[in-house]
């Protein structure tokens, strides 16, 4: 028996592949199908199954592509309401791969349509269990993401009630030696305090996380739904899409605009530059927005960009943008790019250099925008008179920012103050913008 874990940094997602006698069963595919395919190759497997524990929120499944090119059953809870072919996979119902078997466990409480599935070894032992977003090293899957979206919505006190239970009698209660695949790692916006390991143990859970600690479910309750991260815009969109399936990842990809020069850009479309911050200060398309290629791109991009938004795409050179077309694909936006280019000739805007003297002897003369996350700024402002906007709610409160003075922005590294900047330039045009980033610390 063979079980490998693919992992995703990006969008810190954990798929499985499970190989017994030739046959190849996929937990949470990623939207790239070819890994798994590659995989299945390598073994001489054939692909025979595709699991999805939950209507994913946060990236695209290819489940269904999966389906198409190899006639792989696609198994999902009959709560999911899945709009593509599919056996349904609820509680007592079984995948047998020779003498192993793949039980699902309903466990509703990060969705309500969500699922585990249990490993049963040769010898008739549970071995493992792949929890998609239930249970992760260190936490619990977050229960507010399925009060707008889904076939089933929920408000998230009822999904977190819904956790206690299923923690407490499907998960808690199997041996401690059990291994617990997630489907995420840490820096996944699905929970809010996951552990760096990519999997754990029941035993170790029992003893380290703090939600399978002892507590009733009203405590329960109260510490799960506090302090969620912020959702990013993306998540409803990738539920609504996961649910009917989406297009074939290459076929999509091809079908994105390449101009083979610089074109005139529409007016007052929106620009993603993707190009480092110093490339970008030198010379960029006014008003664009710098979010730079790094590991959690997409989920900026899906933060700062809706879902039915149009926008430009700019990387340095064709290797870039073909990577950066891919990764923006992991979220189901590349139909929302109207051409991915190469700098346009009108990139030629600079950003201004703040003069660090002037801004430390008096940072009264400006107005300090802090974007980090409220988690973030709950822990301590870094400037007391810093106005306090988070990056993925900055165009939305574009008009809260005072423009009688200098704008100083800042975060916490400098990925998400290079975004804002150019967020706030585009709409303030009356004084400079400057981008202090992760400079931060030579002013405290």
């Amino acid at each position: 028996m063979i079980v490998h874990q693919f992992y995703d940094k990006g969008l810190a997602h954990a798929s499985y592949a499970i190989i017994r006698s030739g046959r190849m069963v996929v937990i949470d595919p990623a939207r790239d199908p070819q890994p798994y395919y590659d995989f299945a190759a390598l073994h001489n497997a054939d692909i025979t199954g595709v699991i999805e524990t939950h209507p994913h929120a946060d990236f695209v499944s290819s489940h269904l592509e999966i389906h198409q090119t190899t006639g792989a059953v696609i198994y999902v809870s009959k709560l999911a309401g899945a709009g593509y072919p599919h056996e349904s996979f609820d509680d007592g119902d079984v995948i047998s791969l020779d003498d192993i078997k793949l039980k699902a466990m309903n466990t509703p409480g990060h969705s309500p349509d969500s699922i585990c599935i249990l490993l049963e070894d040769e010898n008739g032992r549970d071995c493992a269990v792949f929890t998609g977003d239930t249970l992760f090293a260190g936490d619990v899957g977050r229960p507010d993401l399925r009060e707008n979206a889904g076939n089933i919505t929920a408000k998230k006190e009822e999904l977190a009630r819904q956790m206690y239970h299923s923690t407490r009698e499907k998960l808690m209660v199997l041996p401690a030696d059990v291994t617990v695949y997630p489907a995420h790692g840490p820096g996944s916006l699905c929970g809010k305090s996951m552990s760096p390991d990519l999997q754990t143990t029941i035993g170790k859970e029992l003893r380290e996380n703090y939600a399978l600690q002892l507590m009733d479910e009203m405590a329960f309750v109260k510490t799960l739904t506090a302090d969620q991260p912020f959702m990013p815009k993306y998540f409803g969109y990738d539920v609504e899409l996961n649910k009917t399936g989406a297009p074939n990842f290459e076929e999509s990809i091809g079908m994105v605009n390449r101009p083979s020069k610089s074109i005139p850009l529409e007016k007052g479309a929106l620009v993603i530059d993707t190009r480092t911050k110093d490339v970008y200060r030198a010379g960029h398309v006014k008003s664009s927005i710098n979010l730079q290629d790094a590991e959690k791109f997409e989920t900026w991009l899906g933060s700062v960009i809706g879902p039915d938004e149009q926008f430009y795409l700019i990387a340095g050179n064709d290797e870039e943008l073909e990577r950066m077309i891919a990764k923006t694909a992991k979220i189901g936006y590349e139909k929302n790019i109207i051409a991915a280019m190469l700098p346009p000739e009108v990139a030629t805007e600079r950003s201004p250099e703040l003069k660090y003297d002037a801004f430390k002897a008096h940072p009264d003369n400006y107005t300090i925008i802090d974007v980090r996350n409220w988690a973030e700024i709950k822990a301590g402002k870094l400037f007391n008179n810093a106005l306090t906007v988070p990056l993925p709610e900055l165009r939305e409160r574009i008009s809260e920012i005072p423009a009688d003075k200098a704008i100083v922005v800042h975060c916490a590294a400098g990925y998400r103050s290079a975004a804002a900047a150019g967020i706030v330039e585009s709409k303030i045009t009356g004084v400079p913008v400057y981008d202090l980033g992760e400079a931060i610390n030579d002013w405290k």
